[in-house]
């Protein structure tokens, strides 16, 4: 099994660095003002539409300490993010593959935060996500619940926000505030809204122009619809079978909302090379050395 696991890492390398080059993966960030909105469920489903459509697609959970993409998938990572950093090990080397070629990283427990470590350890950490940054076409961070001031640098350093809210007067109380301190820390960050469990169609709508004439009325700011998801049982089903529910039931409701929204983004996103190389990196650094 270790050998099978070895080979499987060694053939992940060797397509890491045949797909290096000079263009730069697009970064998003997938955020929530609270938790239990499904924020981690979304990453991984829209992580995995993206990777349906013949993209190179790397799913980065950022909770560390509660990710759970890893319990989502039903896999066991052989190493995490912070094995790169108590062991001294290329970044290439703690990716694990999922279903339709799916890359991801998992949170791993053991750091309660990434960003005090040493000078060295840090360059060291750049220098590993620029490795990435040129491996894929999209990379997706899944940060915790609400924001502290290390992972707002992650966040405000990406390239676009998906903000995940529900219609529950919680949930977008939470966002709308999550909203808020994102903005006031970069205006110009590109938001994008996904309204999930929604009841019906209209109730998402609803919620969904609730939010964005709260954030144009009060912050001056547009928030793009992403889409609307409903809430279905398929999801608690495809939960406990730890299996995303785009492979546990493509036909789903909810999986037909999520392809039609990857769909959507997409044919707005045609052109995600044409960015200036390096610059996620590069602001990330900015955003740790204003700190």
């Amino acid at each position: 099994m270790k050998q099978v696991k070895h080979d499987q890492a060694q053939k992940l390398r060797e397509k890491l660095n045949q797909l290096r080059n000079t263009s730069e993966a697009k970064t998003i960030a997938v955020i929530s003002g609270k938790g239990g909105v499904g924020k981690s469920n979304f990453a991984l489903n829209f992580a995995l539409s993206l990777a349906k459509n013949n993209k190179k697609v790397l799913l980065f959970d950022l909770d560390i300490g509660m990710g759970n993409i890893d319990i989502l998938l039903g896999l066991t990572p052989e190493r995490s993010i912070v094995d790169m950093f108590e062991q001294d090990i290329p970044i290439d080397d703690i990716i694990e593959e999922g279903p339709q070629s799916l890359s991801y990283i998992a949170a791993g427990s053991g750091l309660s935060d990434i960003f005090h470590f040493s000078e060295e350890k840090l360059d060291y950490f750049y220098q590993q996500l620029q490795n990435l940054v040129q491996s894929y076409d999209y990379i997706l961070f899944d940060m915790g619940a609400g924001v502290t001031n290390d992972s707002l640098h992650f966040i405000l350093a990406a390239n676009e926000c998906f903000v995940v809210t529900t219609p529950e007067p919680t949930a977008l109380t939470d966002g709308y505030a999550m909203i808020k301190h994102i903005t006031q820390k970069q205006f110009d960050l590109p938001l994008f809204l996904v309204v999930n469990k929604a009841f019906s169609q209209r109730a998402g709508e609803k919620t969904m122009e609730r939010m964005q004439d709260v954030v144009s009325q009060f912050l001056n700011k547009s928030i793009e619809p992403l889409g609307i998801l409903p809430d279905d049982r398929v999801v608690t089903k495809a939960v406990t079978r730890q299996v995303p529910f785009l492979s546990y039931d493509e036909k789903a409701k909810i999986s037909q909302a999520l392809t039609h929204m990857t769909n959507q983004y997409l044919e707005q996103n045609i052109d995600i090379h044409k960015k200036v190389p390096f610059r996620f990196v590069s602001k990330l650094k900015q955003f740790m050395l204003e700190r």
